[in-house]
Order: C-alpha cells, then structure tokens, then sequence
C-alpha cells in the first residue's frame, strides 16, 4: 500500500546491506514462511522439555566461555538494533506526530535501514530459543515466564511481519532498548562481574514499562479502527493478539517482580539481582 513520501532521519551512516534491503522480497518471503514459526516452537518444547528429563541424572554443564560469547554477541546486535531503529521513532514522532508512529508502516516501506533492523529483529526471534538451552544443560530453573514468552514473541513478531503491522515500529524499538540492557547485565554476569541489584530491578522495571505502553498503543489503534475517521495499518485481529499478548506478560513480569524483590525471592540478594537463572550459576529465576 503507498503512502505519502516522508523525510527520512540524517542517518550519518548508511551501510550497504542497507542500502540494498528490498523490503518486498522479505515480506513475500515471510507470507508464505510465518506459519513456520508453530513448527520451530513445536520442536523448541520437545526439545527443551525432552533435554530436561534426559540432563536429570546427568552433571550440569558450566559452558561460562560460550555463555559469555552468546550474552556479549546478543547484547550488541540488541545496542546496533537500538541505534538503527529508535532515530526513525523519534523522527517520525517529531515530525509527523503519534498517529503516524502507530498507523503507518513508513518503518519498513519507506526506510531501508529501519527496515533492514526490523527485519533482522523479526528474525532474530528464532535463535534467541537458544538462550533456553543454557537453561537445560546448565541445570537452572525453567520459569513458565521464560519459555511462555520465547514461543509468543516469536509467532506474533514473524504474523506480525507478514502484516507490516505499523504498531510493530514501537514494540521493536522498546524490545531492542530493553534487551541492549538486559543481554549487557547478563554478559557481564556470565564474565564474573556482579552489576549491583538496582541494575537488575531497572531492568525489570523498563521490562514492566514495556508492557504497560503496548498495551496502551493497541488500545489506542482499537480506537482508531473503530472510529473508522482513519486508515490505520493494524488488523483487528493482531491488536486482540497483541493486547492480550502485552497483558498476561504484564501480570507475569509483576509477579516475578514482586516475588524476587518483595517476597521470597529478595533472598537471592547478592547473587543475580533476580533477573537471570541462566547466565550465571547462582542465580534462582530468570525472565526474559
């Protein structure tokens, strides 16, 4: 669909890969492939829950080396991703206001570099299941929380592709902010480092944010779509996805929330902060 030419952020750097990203060929690619995302997520619990009953009886892996290695590449793919997306956020907000930021996809269709990083984003979802191998072969506790949120991130954030939901432009760039500060905190973890708790409760705390202002712009595109005064580049049934999506990880990152720094969990002061049960070895619970 075409929409009105828009200026682009003065990028000081655009590299080629950027350059030459053709959105179209991604989006055809992603039409016929998304539904994929059920099979990898199919074959991510079997093979989470299976490797859990198999490493019972088995001595837990330390892999501190690769950990480092996997948190520190994550963290800075999740900083260039920030870096890349957030200018063409706070251009659009600036210049063509909030109902653009939601409403139209000029992300992808208009900005190639914003759309190069939204496309390696939606991709991106897949290897991060690997953060749960950690889990299993490291013997740590495998939280609801963590799987639940890994198998829905990555069937919305691929359906959501598929759509050019023009919301997703908010929900990528939070997600790389977040995750350039978690992926860091667990980096560091994994090297040896202690960050103080406070870093930790911040996190949570940006991850608790997240949810509230996801929330906020789907019931704000329902809005839109139900006035029916404007065209607004969100499917009905992607906003009742999202919502609901949005708020159960609400519910569940306020009670991770208050168990690990109000309730029991405030025990565990001193070893993670209470955000990770993968990236280091003493640590209780993790989310994600």
């Amino acid at each position: 669909m075409d929409y009105m030419e828009i200026t682009l952020p003065n990028y000081s750097y655009v590299f080629n890969f950027e350059e030459e990203f053709k959105h179209q060929d991604t989006r055809v690619w992603m039409v016929k492939n998304w539904t994929n995302s059920f099979y990898f997520c199919g074959i991510y619990m079997i093979l989470i829950f299976g490797g859990q009953h198999y490493m019972q009886n088995r001595p837990k892996f330390e892999l501190r080396g690769v950990l480092s290695i996997w948190n520190t590449a994550l963290a800075a793919f999740s900083i260039i991703g920030a870096c890349r997306t957030a200018p063409e956020l706070f251009h659009v907000l600036q210049n063509y206001g909030l109902y653009h930021s939601i409403c139209i996809p000029s992300f992808i269709e208009q900005d190639r570099v914003s759309g190069f990083w939204t496309w390696m984003f939606a991709l991106s979802k897949l290897p991060e299941l690997g953060d749960t191998v950690f889990i299993v072969l490291r013997k740590q506790p495998l939280i609801f929380l963590h799987w639940y949120h890994h198998v829905t991130v990555l069937i919305y954030t691929w359906y959501s592709y598929s759509e050019y939901t023009s919301s997703a432009r908010w929900f990528i760039v939070m997600n790389y902010c977040v995750h350039s500060l978690m992926y860091s905190y667990y980096a560091l973890r994994s090297m040896g480092y202690s960050p103080p708790r406070s870093f930790a409760m911040v996190i949570t705390m940006c991850q608790l944010t997240q949810m509230i202002i996801g929330c906020g712009i789907n019931i704000w595109a329902r809005q839109v779509l139900q006035q029916g005064q404007q065209e607004c580049h969100i499917s009905p049934t992607n906003i009742k996805l999202s919502l609901t999506m949005y708020f159960s990880y609400f519910v569940l990152f306020a009670r991770f929330f208050h168990k690990v720094y109000f309730g029991n969990g405030r025990k565990a002061k001193g070893t993670s902060g209470g955000i990770s049960s993968v990236h280091d070895s003493n640590s209780k619970v993790k989310a994600h």
